[in-house]
């Protein structure tokens, strides 16, 4: 699958070089330790989908990408990298995407300080370049982000949270980032108010798919991208296990919310509550309402103007819902 994100990137291979060109220089540091720390953060780069979506939405309204659409995708990448060094911490998680976590090399103290300089170095680029519109859109996002974090946490302790709560936490945690790579394109290309809202809602419509998709990864038959029944072990509630709970009689909602909440990583008890909601139907629920995310998307897609850039972006959205990992 990652051969056809690669293929899909392909039309803005060049602009993704120059890209990473301009991240880097963004992140320098005259700080020797700092310096270092950056380079290894820049090598640990993930599937790119960020800026990919930056690059294509401000296609949509101009061929050339302009130096404020450089600076709007390094922003999101700056700000978004600061929170996952934040995450790590707070999760005291040692890995990201495979490597070592920063606060695993280097210890929280050190991670924590990281997290605030690439904050700064965005919050300075933007400010630096008089990028206002931009940095509010993505400012909303880091705000949303953490709101949805902290929402989830909050609904975990009790574990009743119902669909109408599972919509919000992904919306602000996941598909608030998606809207705002999509709005900051819009906006960075000189579109409308009204254009970079559809923009942002095209983003979020294709952010909730993204994540729905995410956490049908935990009722797999295979470690595929994450272990299965992670989210299960956390205590986390998604949106397989929500339907399949709202359809259960009381002794077995009672029996299943119990497994969950008290199986402090038991394969055997995580194994019962998948195949549970495999019994119930989740799975079908969950793939359904995906794809009508995945239509909505289009929807709003097909509002613009046919050209390279939307049909790559049509390439991008199905690839969030068709993906392996």
């Amino acid at each position: 699958m990652s051969s056809s994100l690669d293929k899909i990137q392909a039309p803005i291979a060049s602009e993704m070089e120059l890209f990473e060109k301009k991240f880097r220089a963004s992140m320098k540091s005259k700080v020797l330790l700092l310096d270092r720390i950056m380079s290894y953060i820049v090598k640990r780069k993930g599937k790119q989908m960020r800026p990919m979506f930056v690059f294509f939405t401000a296609k949509l309204y101009h061929e050339t990408i302009t130096d404020a659409t450089y600076r709007g995708a390094a922003l999101i990448e700056l700000l978004h990298t600061a929170t996952l060094v934040h995450d790590d911490v707070v999760d005291d998680a040692n890995y990201r995407r495979g490597f070592f976590s920063v606060n695993a090399l280097w210890k929280n103290k050190i991670a924590v300080l990281v997290g605030d300089y690439l904050l700064s170095k965005g919050l300075l680029l933007s400010l630096n370049n008089d990028d206002f519109e931009l940095l509010k859109i993505v400012s909303n996002a880091v705000r949303e982000m953490s709101e949805g974090e902290l929402l989830q946490i909050e609904k975990a302790r009790r574990l009743d949270i119902d669909e109408a709560v599972y919509f919000d936490i992904i919306r602000q945690k996941t598909a608030s980032l998606i809207a705002s790579c999509c709005a900051v394109g819009a906006a960075s290309a000189g579109a409308s108010k009204e254009e970079i809202e559809k923009a942002r809602l095209f983003g979020e419509k294709v952010g909730i798919a993204f994540q729905i998709k995410d956490d049908l990864f935990d009722y797999g038959t295979a470690e595929i991208g994450k272990p299965v029944g992670i989210d299960i072990k956390e205590k986390k509630m998604t949106l397989p296990l929500i339907h399949a709970l709202r359809n259960a009689d009381w002794l077995t909602k009672r029996r299943v919310i119990y497994n969950v909440k008290n199986n402090n990583g038991d394969n055997k008890r995580v194994q019962q509550v998948i195949d549970f909601v495999k019994q119930s139907g989740g799975i079908e629920y969950t793939v359904e309402v995906m794809n009508r995310y995945h239509a909505e998307a289009l929807e709003i897609l097909h509002t613009f103007p046919d050209n390279p850039s939307r049909r790559s972006l049509e390439q991008l959205i199905a690839y969030t819902i068709e993906r392996e990992k």
